[in-house]
């Protein structure tokens, strides 16, 4: 099934944000990649912030979802940490950064809107990985003197930061083991 020509102004948003980062393209970029013109784009997204907004809803929905999944189907902490730990190095397929890494880079660029949709987007990963850390403590799968707001920060920081050093590298493999080492340190 064809992409909608909104769909599609999403899809390549997200891959140029990913790619280029948001203070580098433009609405001529983007009109270039789904060969519509200019004023197309203003039809569906009157300003470059409006589209990055909807990116970043959409994309936090999706997101949601994904994590949602992963409750229902991961029954322990250590294979929820590990399947979310997934996401980082699935986002870095086609040489693109992970997209809150490459917003969060830019978030002193991005509009007042965008920079609280991205502080949102971390906020929700922290959220989900305190309340999986907490689980895991209560289960006795995770050490019992874990503090899951500093915990959650740690595995986010590592795989972020792993994601940097692998974009630079290019080479996605380099993520796996580093969060592979904080998850050991983690486990009771």
């Amino acid at each position: 099934m064809a992409l909608g020509t909104r769909e599609l102004l999403l899809k390549e948003t997200e891959t140029l944000l990913r790619t280029r980062g948001y203070a580098a393209f433009s609405y001529a970029d983007l009109a270039e990649k789904v060969g519509i013109r200019k004023a197309s784009i203003h039809h569906h997204f009157p300003t470059k912030e409006a589209l990055g907004a909807s990116l970043i809803d959409s994309y936090l929905g999706d997101f949601r979802a994904a994590l949602d999944a992963i409750v229902a189907t991961e029954a322990t902490a250590t294979s929820r940490l590990s399947r979310y730990s997934e996401f980082f190095v699935e986002s870095m397929e086609g040489g693109m950064m992970p997209l809150c890494g490459a917003l969060s880079a830019e978030a002193y660029v991005l509009p007042e809107s965008l920079q609280e949709r991205v502080k949102e987007f971390f906020e929700l990963h922290l959220d989900w990985l305190q309340g999986v850390i907490r689980d895991g403590k209560k289960a006795g799968e995770l050490r019992s003197d874990l503090k899951p707001k500093q915990t959650a920060t740690l595995i986010l920081s590592t795989l972020e930061g792993a994601s940097l050093v692998a974009w630079a590298l290019k080479d996605p493999a380099t993520i796996k083991p580093a969060i592979d080492s904080v998850l050991r340190t983690i486990e009771a």
